[in-house]
């Protein structure tokens, strides 16, 4: 399917590894020219069809390196179509033993850089004819309880917000959307739930039967991204295989279970 976005230019953020290597690859596939960053450069060439990305080193926290990518990727490319705000994650820490410094940490990641990247993005935007479109990457964990992740819950919930007030100050000319994703397979999924046995068990409690892949989010963010979907501003795309089983239908003791 042609989704409008041959030679667009699109910037993923933390677009090398994971659901942002998958991004990326979508872009691609839909023909755009692909500008990632991160604070390192992929572990493997990102490749679709012997094309590949553009690499800008950019710690996405620091309005200086921000601003001076966004002007690299303008002077070079000529213009900017999409943003995807893909950058973010956090560890593993319970709310009550982490450090303010630590929490922090998380809330800027997750909240306060899309922001800072969303805002100089506008800034180009607003003055090319054909406007732009700002797709952010949230979370369930901004919707339901984050336990371990809370700082990263809240960031994300403030996030899928921020999204529907940037859509209403930014009209007309830009659009912006969050995807709400779900559990996702990566290359890191066994840090989280163990070996091969640890992920099916998990992929059992998606209705879908399987975790997303990568690509799943990058199809998603593509169509946001595209002419399809110029009516689509300040929505939330909810990409979670049809969500949780309630965990009160196992413990329940049913007639069916007996």
């Amino acid at each position: 399917m042609d989704l409008g976005l041959d030679g667009n230019v699109v910037l993923v953020t933390g677009g090398v590894r994971g659901v942002g290597a998958g991004i990326s690859r979508a872009f691609l596939r839909a023909g755009a020219t692909v500008v990632t960053c991160a604070r390192r450069p992929a572990d493997e060439p990102i490749e679709v069809d012997g094309r590949g990305v553009d690499f800008i080193a950019c710690d996405v926290r620091d309005p200086e390196q921000v601003q001076s990518m966004v002007e690299q990727i303008v002077a070079t490319h000529g213009r900017l179509d999409t943003v995807v705000n893909n950058a973010g994650g956090a560890p593993h820490a319970l709310a009550a033993e982490a450090s303010p410094r630590f929490h922090a940490k998380i809330v800027e990641l997750n909240l306060l850089a899309p922001l800072l990247i969303s805002q100089a993005a506008n800034a180009v935007m607003q003055k090319q004819e054909t406007g732009g479109s700002i797709v952010m990457v949230s979370s369930v964990s901004g919707s339901r309880p984050s336990p371990g992740t809370a700082a990263y819950g809240a960031a994300k919930a403030g996030i899928d917000n921020l999204a529907t007030s940037l859509a209403v100050e930014w009209a007309p000319k830009v659009r912006i959307n969050s995807i709400v994703v779900g559990l996702v397979e990566t290359e890191q999924s066994h840090l989280h739930y163990g070996g091969e046995a640890g992920l099916a068990a998990v992929s059992e409690t998606v209705p879908l039967g399987r975790m997303a892949r990568p690509e799943d989010i990058g199809n998603c963010a593509t169509f946001l991204a595209s002419p399809l979907a110029s009516y689509v501003s300040g929505s939330t795309l909810t990409v979670h295989g049809g969500g949780e089983r309630p965990a009160f239908l196992a413990a329940a003791e049913t007639e069916e279970k007996k």
